[in-house]
């Protein structure tokens, strides 16, 4: 049986042929060399809020934040000299019309009609961000009780590993929680902090002096001496802090200054 041989597509009829292919994905997906952007479906130009006009020939690197455009220019970089693949990661990217969106990021080189190229597919995972944080905030505010003693003063143990994400929730839950309690001292118990670093140093000296600008005293409890010296590093002033060793000895304090 005689084979029929198809005719060779020309560079802008193998171009269209991709086009028309990848017009039909629901994921935004974009062919760029060398930074600039020779392509973008449909699907990314509604994600982009833009036309499809407005972003081919736009420079790949700019719809990401700044915090990200360095790791996506040296990705872009070795996948367009060195062929490499570029694994899933989480970025954010800014649309066109000034709102961002947190997305996953797949990219790999392709060959576009005659030109070396790196399709890039991007998954919209904003919600799925949104509602993680919310949770995360929600578990923060859950494991973070502040305990009523008596009027005007509460208690507040702190348990796990502070990092840095954790302290900058902290700095922001914590002033929010005490409103409408009128306190006028909080008792802070960081024994059961697990990680005695410069990070938690430092949140120790910020709460404190938040506190300080509300009216409300502060005293910590169960400060080893590890964090201490990691105090010193960082060269934070805990001759500033009101600190016991235990809860009952300020508890004791707080009742025979009262």
């Amino acid at each position: 049986m005689p084979t029929v041989s198809s005719p060779l597509l020309s560079i802008p009829e193998k171009e269209e042929l991709y086009q028309q292919i990848t017009d039909y994905s629901h994921e935004t997906t974009i062919i760029h060399s060398n930074q600039k952007v020779l392509y973008i479906n449909q699907s990314g130009a509604d994600f982009f809020k833009a036309s499809k006009a407005a972003v081919v020939g736009a420079n790949v690197v700019d719809v990401f934040t700044e915090d990200y455009k360095e790791l996506i220019t040296e990705r872009i970089r070795k996948g367009m000299e060195d062929r490499t693949i570029g694994e899933l990661m989480d970025t954010t990217v800014k649309r066109f019309d000034g709102t961002r969106a947190d997305v996953e990021l797949y990219c790999y080189p392709v060959q576009y009609g005659n030109t070396t190229a790196i399709q890039s597919i991007l998954h919209d995972v904003t919600a799925k961000k949104k509602t993680e944080r919310d949770l995360l905030q929600l578990k923060n505010e859950v494991s973070t009780p502040i305990v009523p003693i008596i009027d005007g003063l509460a208690v507040l143990p702190l348990v796990g590993s502070v990092d840095g994400d954790r302290s900058m929730r902290l700095l922001d839950i914590i002033p929010q929680k005490i409103q409408g309690e009128n306190l006028h001292c909080l008792i802070i118990d960081v024994s059961g902090i697990y990680n005695i670093d410069n990070v938690v140093a430092e949140f120790l000296y910020k709460i404190d002096q938040i506190m300080r600008l509300l009216g409300i005293q502060l005293i910590f409890t169960g400060i080893r001496p590890e964090l201490a010296l990691k105090a010193v590093d960082v060269r934070v002033d805990f001759s500033q802090l009101k600190t016991m060793g235990t809860v009952k000895q300020a508890l004791k304090l707080y009742l025979m200054a009262n």
